[in-house]
């Protein structure tokens, strides 16, 4: 999509944000949720995606030393599977890359299909679980992870590939 640009998140785009987070988690995070990320939390950052003028799409994140924490990603339900959570994706890697970023987690619902191929299509690898980590349904958390560094996973650093039983 041609018309797509990244964008830091301002308190003006929450009412945007809040209806796509609420069409898409059965955990939304609230209003103040995204404010104090985006005001307060000093490793906090938070970007909209945009579609013309249209918020499409948002991503948070943390970013602690040389590791890059994906809290939340969505994008509007009427905008799906047109390439703009890909989009957004490839920008923040490639923003963590050149600023020296070596590893990037996320945590992600083992019945989102969708979501782990798009993780998974960018190097994206289950390194643990969860357990009961939503309580809405009690469902586990897979973690997985990305090594932006050439070569290497946070596991094999370690000396160690832990698979999730």
């Amino acid at each position: 999509m041609s018309l797509l640009s990244i964008e830091r998140m301002r308190p003006l785009d929450l009412d945007d944000v809040l209806s796509i987070e609420r069409a898409s988690f059965s955990m939304p995070w609230s209003r103040g949720a995204f404010l104090y990320e985006m005001e307060q939390n000093q490793v906090a950052r938070c970007f909209v995606v945009r579609h013309g003028a249209r918020v499409a799409g948002y991503v948070c994140l943390w970013e602690v030393a040389d590791e890059l924490h994906i809290t939340n990603i969505a994008v509007h339900p009427d905008l799906r599977r047109r390439g703009i959570a890909r989009t957004l994706l490839e920008r923040v890697l490639a923003d963590a890359r050149q600023r020296a970023i070596r590893l990037v987690v996320l945590e992600v619902r083992p019945s989102n299909a969708e979501a782990l191929a798009l993780y998974e299509s960018f190097g994206f690898r289950v390194v643990g679980r969860r357990r009961g980590y939503y309580y809405d349904t009690g469902e586990d958390a897979l973690v997985m992870e990305a090594s932006l560094a050439e070569g290497e996973t946070r596991s094999e650093a370690r000396g160690g590939n832990r698979r999730p039983r």
